[in-house]
């Protein structure tokens, strides 16, 4: 039983550790450019909610992550240049033998907007409540994006095709964003009043 216990708090910490500390590792490893290539992700989906993201120089391109273990994961990447977010919501849930499902949640920018660079969310399914945008353009081929970022880890990336279909606008908001992703990084992230909790049970962001 203790035994059990252990392997399954370490399986626990496994997933949670990276969602509290992934946004400041990544930050500090990009600004000295020790990023040179993506990262392997967990494969676990988490939640990411905003009221309203509002992002300069935005891009919105196809690529595949690559667990540690499992299978490759399609997903569909938004980038942002600079991003404002507005009521962000993080959630992932991990069930546990004995305790059950449990619950990280993040919280912030309610009152302040959070900020971002170089803002890459990885996801396999989004639904957006309203999406405005200026100076955008559909088809075009991804190796030719310019007016958005592409993360240079996946443009080194086997799994980058520069002639699959992307999407580029000079600035875009979305508002009442919904969000399943497997990884999300930034080179720089501010979220003023952040509120970090572990729940008993399901509290997903949506």
């Amino acid at each position: 039983m203790h035994h059990a216990g252990r392997t399954s708090w370490r399986r626990f910490a496994a997933v949670l550790i990276p969602g509290i500390v992934a946004s400041a590792t990544l930050a500090i490893a990009m600004a000295q450019g020790a990023l040179a290539a993506s990262f392997f992700i967990s494969g676990q989906r988490f939640q990411v909610t905003a009221d309203t993201l509002t992002m300069r120089g935005f891009s919105l391109y196809g690529m595949v992550d690559v667990p540690k273990k499992g299978n490759p994961v399609p997903v569909m990447v938004i980038g942002a240049r600079h991003a404002t977010v507005s009521g962000l919501c993080q959630s992932v849930v991990v069930d546990l033998p004995v305790l059950g499902p449990q619950t990280l949640r993040l919280t912030g920018g309610k009152e302040h907007p959070a900020e971002a660079t170089n803002l890459f969310i990885d996801a396999t399914s989004e639904l957006i409540g309203q999406a405005n945008f200026r100076g955008i353009d559909t088809g075009v081929a991804q190796g030719a994006i310019a007016k958005g970022p592409i993360d240079p880890g996946d443009r080194d990336s086997r799994f980058f095709d520069p002639n699959g279909v992307g999407q580029q606008a000079v600035s875009a908001t979305l508002t009442d964003v919904r969000v399943t992703a497997v990884a999300v990084s930034a080179g720089t992230f501010s979220v003023p009043g952040l509120y970090e909790q572990v729940k008993q049970g399901r509290h997903e962001c949506f």
